[in-house]
């Protein structure tokens, strides 16, 4: 195995799980900084330029070089300050273990640790297992979320903690709360700064609904909470207390689904799925040209067997700008094949948080009209003439197979700046952004996502936000004519490569023999 596909000797020895491990969270972070929007700073060679490094992180990978993992944050990083008192934890996937050592030893036993799933049945061997862990636990509180829709899970990840100094903090990401995930897989977190409590009284400012706004963040916050509230009182307490606090800090966009029907026509204060989305992006400014929008995600469910969810819902809802939806604007999806997670650090096993059926005729029949769109993870093939001619920016993450969701709309197809990004927990389904409207006029959602968005507006006048690699903090270089740039870290490279003739997405519930980088096969 040649060392394009194999990971170099170098990678297994940082892989040593406990020395690696321990170094790497021995030292928490304790967040005395602001993360998003983060810490301005100034280059002194041009002091009219501010330079403001990426709102969003990637989590930290074991087997990687630390080359690689340049302000990369891992799990002990956000919940390892003693000052924590209460954590919040919303996810599909836990493991109270994992969770619980995460905390500063000194203080996890006495943390107020509410955790929320979505296994209502309660034969359901997941919530035996939760209910088990939690016994050791008597500082966790276990919650089960309303789940109206058959087809639905509870697939948000977020965290709300609240901290002795009265400061709380919302982190969003994509990692489900076990140990794989925040080890070699490729995922993003978004974390607030911390948030004061408020003072004195409330201003115009204070209650704006402007998009964009801590407070509007908040507002949508507070109602994507009550929806857990619609059959018994779960969340309460906690919109009690984040009442308390102030936003207004946070410069960014909540985008959320809850299950349930949505009319179109609403004057709801929080909207949700693909119509929320929708309705933001026609608050933001976009530059003119032929933009590319590019969607990376680790799951494609059944979208139908032919196009029209697709192109006349979902994309559709993703071309809006401020101005006028945007027929120009092309779309790409990445999505790893077989031959990527088989050069990937876990092999195989990456392949179980990987999902797309390709079997049956119908599959075969959506397969068909997502090839013209598709591009690979790594981008870099067997078959040397997909190969860009292009020099590839390296985002260090070829080997660390994605379970990271990211949706972004680049100016054009240089991919030089970028109008948008949204990092979230929604995949590619109909289930997670909402049916199509139904002759009643309305939506039908099954699933609890939540994500956030930014933009370079948020960020001053004549802003630009530019793709960075291996890094948070973009260049002065990078867009010399603004007067502040925003970075945007990148998890994958660029130019991006399409997919082939030949080439098949990767699909957990086909047999593979040929052997990953391990020697292991993928029999179902």
């Amino acid at each position: 195995m040649d060392s394009s596909r194999e990971p170099s000797q170098k990678r297994q020895k940082l892989g040593n799980e406990n020395d690696s491990y321990v170094q790497n969270s021995n030292l928490p972070r304790t967040f005395t900084s602001s993360i998003s929007p983060p810490k301005i700073t100034r280059k002194q060679e041009n002091p009219g330029t501010k330079l403001v490094s990426s709102p969003f992180n990637l989590t930290w990978i074991r087997d990687l070089p630390e080359s690689s993992n340049i302000e990369a944050v891992n799990l002990k990083d956000i919940l390892g300050d003693p000052l924590i008192s209460e954590c919040w934890e919303f996810n599909y996937l836990h493991d109270l273990d994992f969770l619980m050592s995460s905390f500063d030893e000194d203080v996890r036993d006495l943390i107020k640790v509410h955790v929320i799933h979505g296994f209502w049945k309660s034969e359901d061997q997941s919530r035996q297992n939760l209910s088990l862990q939690a016994q050791r636990y008597p500082n966790i509180k276990l919650h089960t979320a309303f789940m109206p829709e058959m087809f639905g899970t509870h697939h948000s990840k977020m965290l709300i903690l609240l901290r002795h100094d009265d400061t709380a903090q919302v982190i969003i990401h994509t990692a489900n709360m076990i140990a794989f995930d925040w080890t070699n897989m490729t995922q993003a977190v978004w974390k607030s700064p911390l948030l004061p409590k408020n003072t004195g009284s409330l201003s115009m400012e204070d209650v704006s609904s402007v998009i964009g706004s801590g407070s509007k963040f908040k507002l949508d916050l507070l109602n994507y909470l009550k929806a857990y509230d619609t059959r018994r009182v779960i969340c309460k307490p906690l919109i009690v207390q984040l009442q308390e606090y102030d936003f207004s800090a946070i410069r960014a966009a909540l985008i959320a689904s809850v299950p349930g029907k949505q009319g179109i026509e609403t004057d709801s204060e929080s909207i949700w799925g693909w119509p929320g989305l929708k309705k933001i992006l026609k608050s933001v400014p976009v530059q003119l040209g032929e933009p590319e929008i590019v969607i990376q995600i680790s799951s494609i469910a059944t979208l139908g067997q032919n196009d029209k969810w697709l192109d006349k819902t979902l994309f559709h809802a993703l071309r809006a700008t401020k101005n006028m939806d945007d027929p120009k604007a092309k779309f790409k999806i990445i999505f790893p094949t077989a031959d990527e997670i088989r050069r990937s650090l876990n092999g195989y096993s990456s392949g179980n948080a990987i999902h797309l059926k390709v079997q049956s005729a119908a599959q075969a029949k959506q397969l068909q009209y997502l090839k013209p769109f598709l591009c690979h993870w790594a981008g870099d093939a067997k078959d040397k003439a997909l190969v860009p001619i292009e020099p590839t920016q390296d985002a260090g993450r070829k080997r660390a197979a994605p379970h990271i969701k990211t949706y972004i709309r680049f100016t054009d197809n240089s991919k030089s700046t970028i109008d948008w990004m949204l990092i979230t927990s929604a995949n590619l389904s109909r289930q997670a952004w909402g049916e199509a409207i139904n002759a009643a006029g309305d939506i039908r959602i099954c699933s609890y996502e939540i994500g956030v968005m930014v933009w370079p507006e948020l960020y001053g006048e004549n802003a630009t936000m530019v793709p960075t690699f291996k890094t948070d903090a973009p260049t002065l270089e990078s867009a010399p004519k603004s007067d502040n740039i925003v970075g945007a870290r990148m998890p994958y490279d660029l130019p991006l490569t399409p997919y082939g003739r030949d080439d098949i997405p990767w699909c957990a519930t086909a047999s593979y023999d040929e052997p990953d980088w391990m020697g292991a096969t993928w029999n179902v």
